[in-house]
């Protein structure tokens, strides 16, 4: 989270994605959830991934961990590295391991997380019996400290009672002292505060700064709340229907975001508006795509669009030359380059990449 060094390069990856396309195949129409995604994460920082519902975050995370359900397909030619092995190459046996060990992952709604017929401590000793081979009073003591590691008071008696008995935000750090439970090494957080009042979010987040301080972890937080991507995210990735519209540095992203996207998004802030009489809002929705992108899919939105992004599909460049860690999928940049001469550079890479898919 935020305090690791900002890095856009990948010096010391434990994740690499590459070209991730998620597809579900329905007897009406494809629906291309994930159309080429490419991030890494480093070792011991948060990467935000933020956009509307709807964008491909949750599936992007469910991706990584292999829990693309039917009839969704992880596409031939995706690579998903994790600690310098190939994951969409894994059986489901060696997933098992990996999943809820060396990877977790805290989910939105911690009542489904959590099974109501057993005790919370139950479900954290299971956990440790799974992946870590503890059981019997040290799984049970283990589960304690767990739980007094997320901030839950007085975790010796907790430890025995069952979620109902837990207040949402509590349920909540219970999943993440489960997803914690195996010394993981990256955990994925998929918009785990947004049913959460503010007080209760923020107690969350410390807690996650704190936990990621003391244990080294990588961490990738999904939301759409750039607020909260504010707080936590050492680098963003902003996604929309499906792909990546920019990517940068937390900082340099609220400074300068350079994607129509990004704007509308920051632009929607409620503290961004002060005095207006109305949310500043990003009109239509996110649209469903059908279709792999021929064209920008954000143009039919965006205030700035112009005739080539309704026949030109977009790649991620860099915003200005010689700068590496700032790209935006769009067609004005780079914006020091003459604008004929950006869009051409989107053109080459669209006819180079449908003579490879070939």
């Amino acid at each position: 989270m935020q305090g690791t060094a900002e890095r856009a390069d990948p010096i010391d990856p434990i994740l690499s994605v590459e070209n991730l396309r998620t597809t579900y195949y329905t007897d009406k129409e494809e629906i291309h959830a994930v159309d080429g995604v490419d991030f890494h994460v480093n070792r011991g920082e948060t990467l935000g991934i933020v956009g509307e519902s709807g964008s491909g975050k949750s599936v992007t995370a469910r991706s990584v961990l292999g829990l693309v359900d039917e009839p969704g397909v992880i596409e031939a030619g995706s690579s998903i590295t994790f600690d310098g092995e190939e994951l969409t190459e894994k059986t489901e046996r060696e997933m098992e391991r990996i999943r809820g060990g060396r990877i977790a992952m805290v989910f939105q709604d911690p009542l489904n997380s959590l099974n109501p017929v057993y005790t919370v401590g139950n479900q954290i000793r299971e956990a440790l019996q799974l992946h870590r081979g503890i059981s019997g009073s040290t799984a049970k003591e283990k589960a304690i400290e767990l739980l007094e590691d997320v901030g839950i008071p007085d975790a010796t008696r907790r430890v025995d009672e069952f979620p109902h008995q837990f207040s949402g935000g509590m349920r909540q750090r219970a999943v993440i002292a489960m997803g914690l439970a195996c010394d993981p090494d990256l955990l994925i957080c998929d918009e785990p505060t947004t049913a959460l009042d503010v007080t209760i979010q923020a107690q969350i987040i410390e807690y996650l700064e704190e936990i990621q301080a003391r244990r080294g972890l990588s961490i990738i937080f999904i939301t759409h709340d750039m607020g909260v991507i504010a707080e936590v995210a050492d680098r963003v990735a902003v996604m929309y229907a499906g792909k990546i519209a920019e990517s940068a540095p937390v900082s340099e992203l609220f400074a300068n975001a350079s994607h129509p996207y990004t704007e509308g998004l920051l632009a929607s802030i409620p503290g961004n508006n002060v005095g207006r009489d109305r949310l500043a809002t990003i009109e239509g929705d996110v649209p469903t795509p059908t279709s792999t992108a021929t064209s920008c899919r954000f143009s039919p939105r965006c205030p700035k669009a112009f005739d080539d992004c309704r026949t030109v599909h977009p790649k991620l460049v860099p915003v200005r030359d010689g700068v590496t860690d700032h790209t935006a999928a769009c067609l004005l940049y780079p914006d020091d380059e003459p604008r004929t001469d950006a869009v051409e550079t989107h053109r080459d890479h669209d006819t180079a990449t449908e003579e490879t898919e070939r």
